[in-house]
C-alpha cells in the first residue's frame, strides 16, 4: 500500500464531518427514535449522516472501504471507521453531547482521529506524528498524577455491568471525590484536551473507540484497550487520559490481570467481590474448593491448595 498522506486525509474527513453536519443539526431536537435489534437507538439523522459521509469519502479516496455504524461494511488493510452521531440517546433528547466520530485506520491501527461536537462548535482532529488540535488549537492531556483531585470521567453505568465490571464502577463510584458522567465523545473530547483528567469507558465498539485510541496518544496521554470475550455484542472497554492515572485506574478492573483459568470460569466457581474504605483498595474473589484468584488494586495472586 501506498504511504498515507494523513493531513491531507485530515482534511478529507473535516469535509465528511461538515457534511455530516449539514444532515445533523437540521434534524435536532425534532427527530423520531427507532430501536434496532441490538437495542440501542436510531434516528434518521444517524442515517442521514453517515450517508453524507460515505459521499464525500467515497469521492476522496475511492479506493479506501468505509466500515459504518448504520451500514456496516468490509474493513480491509486500510479502510474508514464511521459513527456519524456517537450519543444518539443525548441527540433524541435535545441535549448538546452527541458528536460525529471518524477514524481512518490501517493494519488494525487508527492512524487518524475525529471528534465533531457539532452543537457545541468544538472539533478535535489529530494523526499519527501530526500532534492534536482542537478548533485549529493545540491540545494535550491531562499529566495529573493525584486521583484525590483528579477529575475522572466514566461511560454509562450499564456499559460497566455488560462488561462484568459492575464491581469496578461500585469502586470508582465509592473511592473518587470527583468522579463524573460525560459520556460518549464529550467525555472523549474533554479527556483529549486535558479538561477530564482521565476517563473510564467500557462496552464500546470499535467505531467508538478508534479516534479515540489515536488522539489520546498523540496529545501525550496514555489509552489502554481492553477486551472482553461475549460482552454484550459490544467487545471492548477503553482506559485513557493522564497515564499515572490510567495505571492507577486499571488496578479497578477485574479484566485487567485476571488469571487466564479464570476467563471461563468451570461450573462452581464462587466469585465475590468487596472493598475496604481506603483510595481505590477493591478487592476481588474468583475461588473454587482448591484455589483462588486474589485481585487487589493492580496486583493479582493465586493461590492453590
Amino acid at each position: 500500500m501506498a504511504k498515507l498522506d494523513l493531513a491531507a486525509l485530515a482534511r478529507v474527513a473535516e469535509a465528511a464531518s461538515e457534511a455530516a453536519r449539514r444532515e445533523i443539526l437540521p434534524r435536532w431536537k425534532g427527530v423520531a427514535v427507532e430501536i434496532k435489534k441490538d437495542g440501542t437507538p436510531v434516528t434518521e439523522a444517524d442515517r442521514a449522516g453517515e450517508r453524507a459521509i460515505r459521499a464525500v469519502l467515497g469521492e476522496a479516496t475511492p479506493d479506501i472501504p468505509v466500515v459504518g455504524e448504520e451500514y456496516g461494511g468490509e474493513a480491509g488493510g486500510r479502510f474508514w471507521l464511521v459513527d456519524p452521531v456517537d450519543g444518539t440517546i443525548a441527540f433524541s433528547r435535545g441535549l448538546p453531547l452527541f458528536g460525529t466520530l471518524i477514524a481512518l485506520v490501517e493494519d488494525e491501527t487508527p492512524q487518524l482521529g475525529l471528534i465533531d461536537l457539532h452543537a457545541l462548535g468544538e472539533r478535535t482532529l489529530g494523526w499519527r506524528g501530526g500532534g492534536v488540535r482542537c478548533n485549529g488549537e493545540p491540545v494535550r492531556c491531562s499529566q495529573r498524577s493525584e486521583l484525590e483531585s483528579a477529575i475522572v470521567s466514566h461511560g454509562d453505568a450499564y456499559g460497566f455491568e455488560l462488561f462484568q465490571e459492575k464491581p469496578a464502577y461500585m469502586a470508582l463510584a465509592g473511592d473518587l471525590r470527583m468522579l463524573r458522567g460525560y459520556t460518549d465523545c464529550f467525555g472523549h473530547a474533554l479527556t483529549v484536551r486535558g479538561g477530564v483528567d482521565a476517563m473510564v469507558d467500557l462496552s464500546l465498539n470499535a467505531w467508538d473507540a478508534a479516534p479515540t485510541q489515536v488522539l489520546i496518544e498523540e496529545a501525550g496521554g496514555r489509552c489502554v484497550t481492553l477486551r472482553r470475550e461475549g460482552a454484550s455484542g459490544y467487545p471492548l472497554g477503553l482506559v485513557f487520559g493522564s497515564p499515572p492515572l490510567v495505571e492507577r485506574l486499571l488496578g479497578n478492573l477485574w479484566v485487567w490481570g485476571r488469571p487466564s483459568n479464570f476467563k471461563n470460569p468451570p461450573p462452581g466457581l464462587l466469585l465475590f467481590n468487596f472493598r475496604v474504605p481506603s483510595p481505590l483498595r477493591y478487592f476481588a474473589f474468583a475461588g473454587s474448593t482448591t484455589s483462588v484468584a486474589v485481585r487487589c488494586a493492580g496486583c493479582t495472586w493465586q493461590l492453590t491448595w
